[in-house]
């Protein structure tokens, strides 16, 4: 299905900002695919500013979106997925987040950048409670 309205784009590395964003220790590039696509997607390179401290997105939380893909261009995180157990990503490695999956970060390198495609481009993040199973849930 063509999208008449959506535009053409070229995001050039050579003139590439890095801005704040959902995270407080990663810095974002958007790629200009949430304006190409009048909202339907976003896509942008998310790194690592090398901060240990923790963020709120540290807890269990979930995106409310219908797609979210996810690749590791350098580095490495360890993640917890609902119903997955951990899960260590690296450079190469591709996740494909289903829709409303719990899940929280662990730790990540200082290094770590990944390339994310979200639709629709503007959408939620919630802390939620542990799962069941996990050792947060039983306290």
């Amino acid at each position: 299905m063509a999208k008449e309205d959506w535009e053409f784009s070229h995001n050039l590395a050579s003139e590439a900002e890095w801005t704040p964003g959902l995270r407080e220790i990663f810095e974002y590039r958007d790629l200009g695919i949430k304006s190409a696509t009048k909202g339907d997607y976003v896509a942008h390179i998310v790194r690592s500013k090398g901060s240990p401290d923790p963020d709120e997105v540290q807890h269990w939380h979930v995106h409310h979106c219908d797609f979210q893909f996810v690749m590791v261009l350098e580095g490495w995180a360890e993640f917890e997925y609902e119903g997955q157990g951990v899960r260590r990503i690296q450079k190469g490695d591709v996740i494909n987040q289903r829709p409303g999956i719990r899940h929280r970060e662990i730790a990540c390198s200082e290094d770590f950048q990944v390339l994310e495609i979200v639709s629709p481009a503007d959408f939620e993040t919630e802390i939620v409670s542990a799962p069941e199973g996990t050792a947060e849930a039983a306290e």
